[in-house]
């Protein structure tokens, strides 16, 4: 099964959070943060003031609490609007 988003609205699915920590500590669940990048699954049309400045496969920062969790077939993705996109990262 495959969401298409409408309008301005963008299909992301969830980095996993880091599990150690850079001097190799590892964290349990709830000292883990939750990730805020993001790789883009699907991206709507757009609207005629909204422009898509992003492609599917891109690796995004979004909002912390922005979106709406869905989960289906066992995944689990938030659909955002554009506006909720904070960056592209490289």
């Amino acid at each position: 099964m495959i969401i298409k988003p409408l309008q301005d609205r963008v299909v992301v699915k969830m980095a996993e959070a880091e599990e150690t920590t850079k001097s190799g500590i590892i964290l349990s669940g709830s000292a883990k943060e939750k990730p805020e990048i993001a790789e883009v699954v699907e991206v709507g049309p757009g609207t005629s003031d909204v422009k898509m400045e992003v492609n599917k496969g891109d690796r995004i920062l979004i909002s912390k609490y922005s979106g709406t969790n869905v989960k289906l077939e066992g995944q689990e993705y938030i659909i955002v609007k554009m506006e909720d996109i904070l960056a592209v990262v490289d």
